[in-house]
């Protein structure tokens, strides 16, 4: 098995991911989201690019649905949830479709479907990503999403981690940034220590939402592993 990184959505090339099981991490927080949601009852997740295509899925069947997602980590109007996944532990979506939109991790999602696989990771369900990595046994590319198309410490953190929780199962091939991701983690194993440098960890932090950050860092807290399937997210 190989194992390789892109470090943000707009470095996404068919060519690197066709073929491949591919790992989509937005930490903080689109993709904790996804695997929150789903945890909690939520009957599946369709990511979406634009906010008018959201809108557009559930306006002829609204009460099946619910709209979640952020533009600049704030809550879009009109919808009924955020991009927080603390939103969903009360179960609020349960049996609802979740139509969900934000600035770098469904834009992720969707630039990658040329994949032959695609799983939903973060450091919340990283150990379950990591065995079911190794359980279909074929190479693996991480894609990072990234903070508006740039590098996010964050997303590599929690890459380096996935990693080393697939070395403790197999051996493997990894390339130099694999190599790098998985060294910045072992050498920063209490992450919010590091990651409180990351740009998008300020960003949070100054609209208040250190109860969102605590709990995106937590590991392994969910055993769940969505994939994306023909448009949709599901477990």
């Amino acid at each position: 098995m190989n194992i390789d990184i892109i470090i943000s959505s707009e470095d996404i090339k068919e060519e690197k991911i066709k073929g491949k099981t591919i790992v989509i991490i937005d930490m903080l927080r689109a993709t904790s989201v996804i695997v929150t949601a789903l945890y909690n009852g939520c009957k599946e997740v369709i990511p979406v690019i634009d906010i008018e295509e959201a809108r557009d899925v559930v306006k002829n069947e609204r009460e099946k649905y619910v709209l979640g997602g952020e533009r600049k980590a704030l809550k879009i109007e009109g919808f009924d949830f955020s991009n927080s996944p603390l939103e969903y532990l009360d179960g609020s979506a349960k049996g609802k479709i979740l139509v969900m939109t934000t600035s770098n991790g469904t834009k992720a999602i969707n630039r990658s479907i040329s994949a032959e696989r695609m799983l939903i990771g973060a450091m919340i369900n990283a150990s379950s990503v990591a065995k079911k990595v190794v359980e279909v046994g074929n190479d693996v590319v991480i894609i990072n999403s990234g903070t508006n198309g740039e590098f996010s410490i964050d997303d590599f953190l929690c890459s380096g981690y996935i990693i080393e929780c697939i070395l403790k199962e197999i051996k493997v091939d990894m390339s130099d940034i694999a190599i790098t991701a998985n060294y910045m983690y072992k050498q920063n194993e209490d992450l919010i220590t590091f990651i409180k440098n990351a740009k998008h960890y300020n960003i949070l932090l100054e609209l208040g939402l250190q109860k969102d950050l605590e709990y995106c860092c937590r590991k392994d807290i969910i055993n769940i592993v969505p994939e994306f399937i023909n448009g949709k997210i599901i477990i």
